[in-house]
């Protein structure tokens, strides 16, 4: 009989992303695994593309949606990767073996309230793998998985021309401000590009994407809001290269081995979420170092605590264009 194990993850794209691995090496092991899946229902999808998973469960507001569900499975083992008081409600509801990773909490919190850094240099993604270690479960150095269905592929030939022909793809949202590369800085990096930009990000970035399209001197496609999850993922896939903030784009930026420039503003490296790659991929971080004041937080705020937003103003675009202008 093969065993039957739980993943738990509720939460968000780029950090469900981050378990495709351990479901990957799961999905290895000798005897063959069940794979059942917990997430937030708006990001099961992500899970239900990923053909190593049999099973995904998808909750609104409560675990309570599924538990009565999860009970009638009879778990060998559950793999908590989120962590939390409503993960630690599903192991005590289903009362079988589990493990889950350290979130390094504490640390984390020195680095940001006083600037002292005792984080591993591991990333969160081998943190992960501790957790199925005791499984028998080892990593296989291949990276992150994203699985695109046919349907959602965006064909590239519907784009209008020159996109149609390549381009490099710049990721301008993220769900916090002090994260996000200032307009006019996305501005000065797509004129020095030679290669045609498409813009990527939500409906919430559609106004900023058209702002920055219509600013003279670039060539740009704003297709913030034009496409769903899915067929983004499919635009960052054709894409290449990619310039991205810190977000769920960057981590299907990693998974489809893109050369990435990944930018960090009120955030650092440190907290161990860079784009998580196979030896041998490229990719640049950029960073403005030196600054006592960041990080400021582990997540993100609507705008500069200090009021001058050096972490973002400053950084270099010169060296970001230079990156990207290798593959376009």
């Amino acid at each position: 009989m093969p065993l039957k194990i739980l993943v738990i993850r509720f939460s968000s794209i780029g950090d469900i992303v981050l378990t495709s691995p351990v479901v990957r090496c799961l999905h290895q092991l000798h005897g063959g695994v069940e794979i059942h899946f917990l997430t937030k229902e708006k990001f099961a999808a992500i899970a239900e593309n990923n053909p190593y998973i049999n099973k995904v469960f998808g909750i609104r507001e409560s675990v309570s949606e599924v538990m009565p569900l999860l009970r009638k499975e009879t778990y060998d083992h559950i793999v908590d990767l989120h962590k939390n008081l409503r993960s630690f409600r599903v192991i005590l509801g289903l009362r079988r073996p589990y493990s889950n990773f350290s979130k390094l909490n504490f640390r984390k919190w020195l680095l940001v309230r006083f600037k002292a850094s005792f984080m591993p240099k591991v990333h969160i993604v081998d943190r992960y793998m501790k957790a199925v270690k005791r499984l028998g479960v080892s990593n296989d150095g291949q990276g992150l998985d994203f699985f695109i269905p046919p349907g959602f592929e965006v064909n590239p030939d519907s784009l209008p021309e020159p996109f149609s022909k390549g381009y490099v793809g710049v990721v301008i949202g993220g769900k916090h401000n002090t994260k996000i590369l200032p307009d006019n800085k996305v501005i000065e990096i797509c004129r020095l590009l030679k290669s045609p930009v498409v813009l990527l990000g939500g409906p919430e970035d559609r106004q900023r994407g058209e702002e920055i399209s219509s600013a003279p001197g670039v060539q740009i496609f704003n297709a913030c809001g034009l496409y769903n999850l899915l067929q983004s993922a499919s635009l960052v896939r054709q894409a290449r290269a990619i310039l991205t903030n810190d977000t769920g784009l960057m981590h299907i930026a990693a998974a489809f081995r893109k050369p990435i420039v990944s930018v960090w503003g009120n955030t650092v490296p440190e907290l161990g979420m860079y784009p998580y790659l196979p030896a041998g991929s490229d990719y640049l971080i950029s960073e403005v170092t030196g600054l006592s004041c960041r990080p400021c937080s582990k997540i993100g705020f609507d705008r500069c605590p200090k009021g001058h937003f050096r972490c973002m103003k400053d950084q270099e675009t010169g060296k970001i264009a230079g990156f990207l202008s290798e593959y376009s």
